[in-house]
């Protein structure tokens, strides 16, 4: 078989594990990969891993994270997505789309109605691409999530959601996560 086969674009993988020598892989070893340090939030590890490999490297990766929350008062529990990352030698083939889509395939055998997001401003306009929404939390617009030492914050990003399940809708109202964020 010759060396040049093609074989079509890198599919994405479910990783038996996640490291931070994986991350540094993808994103280079900076102070900040994703852009959120500034943020000052203390961040839980996500539990479930998707990545592709080209040429035997891993480009990138999106990890899941079951999340407890409430909604107007009503508690649910949505799949977190967190930790996408794209290298930035490989970005615009579309990676982020399949990575994406392999973890939120999973995600909806997990049970939850919805996954949902966080991302930097600049990012929005990506995931409204792949079919993520911004958040309606009513006139507050604050998206409240826990912190170290029984401390509630306001998110400073942008919170997306998107439907596991057809005929879904989000229920709409001020949003409370009961757990750090992923």
């Amino acid at each position: 078989m010759s060396a040049h086969h093609t074989s079509g674009p890198p599919s994405a993988v479910r990783l038996t594990r996640y490291t931070k020598a994986d991350q540094d892989e993808i994103l280079g070893d900076g102070e900040d990969p994703f852009g959120v340090a500034e943020t000052g939030l203390a961040w839980l590890p996500k539990e479930e891993h998707f990545g592709i490999r080209h040429e035997g490297r891993l480009v990138a990766h999106a990890g899941l994270r079951r999340l407890p929350l409430s909604v107007a008062g009503t508690d649910l529990e949505v799949i977190g997505v967190g930790g996408v990352a794209v290298a930035p030698d490989v970005r615009g083939r579309g990676l982020a789309r399949r990575v994406i889509a392999a973890a939120l395939s999973h995600a909806r055998t997990l049970g939850p109605d919805h996954a949902l997001l966080f991302c930097r401003p600049p990012l929005v306009a990506l995931y409204e691409r792949l079919g993520w929404r911004p958040i309606d939390t009513g006139a507050d617009a604050e998206v409240l999530v826990e912190q170290p030492g029984d401390r509630v914050v306001t998110m400073p990003l942008r919170t997306l959601v998107t439907p596991l399940r057809e005929g879904t809708r989000w229920p709409g109202g001020p949003v409370r996560l009961r757990s750090l964020p992923m």
